[in-house]
């Protein structure tokens, strides 16, 4: 599946979830799984577009969090 499928898939009926470690639920991203890869969105404002992944780019990302790649973001 190549990016231009993805955004095109329908995230009407996609079941959010949100990380447990959000601040009391008001700041944090959710994601839906979708076919071929992930939708990623804001919990603040879920009405705008989502971004989508493929699952080798969310495993990329998510390897990069667990080495500490992005800590100097916090």
């Amino acid at each position: 599946m190549n990016k231009n499928e993805l955004y095109q898939a329908d995230l009407t009926y996609a079941g959010w979830t949100k990380s447990s470690f959000s601040e009391m639920g008001s700041s944090c991203v959710e994601l839906a799984p979708i076919s071929g890869g992930v939708a990623v969105r804001d919990s603040k404002d879920p009405s705008r577009p989502a971004l989508c992944y493929t699952l080798d780019e969310l495993d990329a990302f998510i390897s990069g969090v667990k080495a500490g790649e992005f800590d100097r973001f916090l």
